[in-house]
């Protein structure tokens, strides 16, 4: 009998680290700004050389599979009305992280199995996107349904798809390059866990990346003999849903359910940023002061490693790791390191800023509700050896290394 296979992402059939899209990608153009952490090309629907657009598309991938479950379980459809808000959030944070944070124009794209997936659950999504717009309005930003598609694809998707396309548009001047973080700014983590302000309830902290590994790490076998279609036939079975817990478990250490833990809607940081950017004058003034954002979802805690150039992010004073991330690693068996760079482990916006200017990206976050603190430092890497992130946490040390 073969020893099995450790519980990793590449195990599982993802990529925390899309090696393979960076490479397909690689002589695409970069746009006006290389360096953004989206890609930002000219208005070319006015002509306007002052001006610059973003398009982008991502989802709330195989978290949908999580809803679906609780539903068939618990028959609370309600439960992807949070798969909407994800497949938005991982759009719109994104794009805030150039210095963007209002006027988004959003399409969604949803792919369900007819025959599984019922009128309620698109209309619960549907839902779900609207009450997301009609949250973030009441806070003075602006987004727009334009509409969407829904396909009826039961030979492609085993249950339900969700993504979504957003535009965003504004001047070029108000574009954060990353190629400004320097050696010396400080490292401002902002806090995935815990009751924003502009949030219904407890945030468990887990966003919409690493489910794939959470979903197996984590949930009984029972649930494949149940609904085979919540998995893929291809994966090695010792580790499809290798877990001991079932949705009305209780995460250690908390009174949560395990279900409620994994399904907890992604959090928007648009408020933070929208609230931390409003306090400079001029373009000038704040790319005076903050010199980086990083969305920290795929890729983890080494997603900074792909921004700057020939610098090592230092990170050794992180939250503490939240119970839920706890559990898929004791679960699982994860090592910490691959945990490290598959979720957010607590923090999931990170603040590259001159060292002076911390505490106020601190108190933007506490405004609002949310715990932010600095987390470390950005250091000068070894001479052509890349980038690099250095995560020193629970008395040891992950390095991890980007091209």
């Amino acid at each position: 009998m073969g020893k099995k296979k450790a519980m990793t992402y590449a195990n599982l059939g993802v990529s925390s680290q899309k090696e393979d899209v960076h490479a397909a990608i690689k002589a695409v153009d970069k746009g006006l700004f290389p360096s953004a952490f989206c890609k930002v090309i000219p208005d070319i629907m006015t002509g306007d050389d002052s001006k610059c657009l973003i398009f982008h598309a991502d989802g709330a991938g195989t978290k949908s599979i999580l809803a679906y479950l609780w539903w068939k379980e618990r028959g609370d459809v309600n439960a992807f009305k949070g798969i909407a808000q994800d497949a938005l959030v991982m759009n719109v944070d994104d794009i805030a992280c150039t210095g963007l944070v209002s006027n988004f124009t959003i399409s969604n794209t949803i792919g369900r199995n007819k025959l599984l997936v019922p009128g309620e659950v698109i209309a619960a999504v549907i839902d779900g996107y609207q009450e997301f717009v009609d949250a973030m309005g009441k806070l003075g930003i602006a987004m727009y349904l334009c509409g969407g598609e829904t396909a009826d694809v039961g030979d492609l998707v085993r249950t339900v798809v969700v993504d979504s396309t957003v535009m965003a548009r504004g001047p070029r001047d108000a574009i954060i390059e990353t190629s400004s973080v320097v050696p010396g700014d400080a490292i401002v983590g902002i806090a995935s866990t815990g009751k924003a302000s502009y949030e219904r309830e407890e945030n468990s902290g887990i966003s919409s990346n690493g489910i794939t590994m959470a979903r197996h790490a984590v949930l009984h076998r029972d649930y494949v003999a149940k609904y085979p279609e919540i998995v893929d036939p291809a994966v090695d079975k010792d580790l499809a849903y290798a877990g001991p817990y079932h949705v009305d478990d209780a995460v250690p250490g908390t009174s949560v359910a395990v279900g409620k833990a994994l399904l907890s809607p992604t959090r928007t940081y648009l408020p933070v940023v929208k609230d931390l950017l409003s306090k400079f004058a001029t373009a000038k003034e704040l790319k005076s002061s903050i010199h980086g954002l990083v969305h920290a979802t795929g890729g983890g805690m080494t997603k900074c490693g792909r921004f700057g150039s020939g610098v090592s992010y230092v990170k050794d004073d992180l939250f503490e790791v939240p119970p839920v991330f706890a559990m898929i690693q004791s679960a699982g068996k994860v090592a910490w390191d691959e945990m490290y760079k598959v979720f957010n482990m607590g923090h999931r916006l990170e603040v590259m800023c001159v060292p002076s200017f911390a505490e106020e990206v601190i108190s933007a976050a506490r405004r609002l509700g949310i715990s932010a603190k600095v987390i470390g430092r950005v250091e000068k890497a070894a001479p052509g050896a890349g980038n690099a992130v250095i995560v020193r946490s629970r008395g040891r040390v992950f390095k991890y290394r980007s091209e």
